[in-house]
């Protein structure tokens, strides 16, 4: 994975960058605007899955129904973490790129990974500390 360490943007600021999921090299979407997070299925097939009540959700300008989703481990720049994702079998291309993985703001938030804006790229300094503060009585 050559390109491992490099965030790649575009003018709308659409930061993408190579992970691992379960061990494959892809290339993920960090989408703030997306809650759920999404896999291609082939990448997450070892995975262990869940069947959940059917729901729909719209992605990349189409409508597809959820009937499983699965606990995926990756890697971001070798910092490991897990997150609920959706199996799929495409999702698109954002910058140029096909996308394997789109990493929702719940995994973001989850893991404290914040997009910094001033400088297109992915801050990874929670994921790094990995020292989380969940409640504090006042």
């Amino acid at each position: 994975m050559a390109a491992y360490m490099r965030a790649k943007r575009s003018a709308v600021t659409r930061i993408t960058k190579d992970v691992a999921i379960e061990g494959h090299g892809l290339n993920a979407l960090f989408d703030t605007g997306s809650v759920r997070n999404y896999v291609l299925r082939e990448a997450a097939e070892k995975a262990p899955r869940i069947s959940v009540k059917p729901y729909t959700v719209g992605i990349g300008g189409k409508t597809i129904i959820v009937n499983e989703e699965c606990v995926i481990k990756g890697q971001i720049e070798g910092l490991e973490f897990t997150m609920k994702a959706i199996p799929i079998d495409n999702i698109g291309t954002a910058n140029g790129y096909e996308i394997g993985a789109i990493i929702g703001a719940t995994a973001m938030e989850e893991w404290e990974i914040r997009i910094d804006m001033a400088k297109g790229e992915l801050d990874l300094s929670g994921l790094k500390r990995r020292e989380f503060i969940e409640y504090q009585t006042v």
